[in-house]
C-alpha cells in the first residue's frame, strides 16, 4: 500500500527552499506567515540582527478564517509601518498564494507595506 505524504512534511520542504533563498535584512526585512487550522500569524523579521519588528495573530479576532487574516494583515503593516518599515519581502512559508495567506498579503499592502 502506498502511504500519501503529510502535507506538513512536503510544506515545511518547500518552505526550507525558499528559506535557502530569501533572508529578511534591516532595509528590507521578511514577513513571515505561519497558518494554522484556527489561526494565522504574521511576523516582520530581520534576519541579519535576529529580531522579530512586528507581529500580529488571529488570537482575538472574531469572523470567517479570510475576514480575520485581512485583519492580521492590516495589523502587522501598521505595526511594522510604526517601526519604521516599508517594505518587506513576502514568506509565505511554503503555503499556496491562496485564500487566507492572499488576503493577509493584499491587506498589508493596502496598509502601507510594499513587497
Amino acid at each position: 500500500m502506498i502511504s500519501k505524504p503529510d502535507k506538513n512534511k512536503t510544506r515545511q520542504k518547500r518552505h526550507r527552499r525558499v528559506r535557502g533563498k530569501i533572508s529578511g535584512t534591516a532595509e528590507r526585512p521578511r514577513l513571515n506567515v505561519f497558518r494554522s487550522n484556527t489561526n494565522i500569524y504574521a511576523q516582520v523579521i530581520d534576519d541579519i540582527a535576529g529580531v522579530t519588528l512586528a507581529s500580529a495573530s488571529s488570537l482575538k479576532e472574531n469572523g470567517t478564517k479570510t475576514e480575520q487574516s485581512k485583519a492580521v494583515g492590516a495589523a502587522v503593516a501598521k505595526a511594522a509601518v510604526a517601526a519604521g518599515v516599508t517594505e518587506v519581502i513576502f514568506d509565505r512559508g511554503g503555503y499556496l498564494y491562496h485564500g487566507r495567506v492572499q488576503a493577509l498579503a493584499e491587506a498589508a499592502r493596502e496598509n502601507g507595506l510594499k513587497f
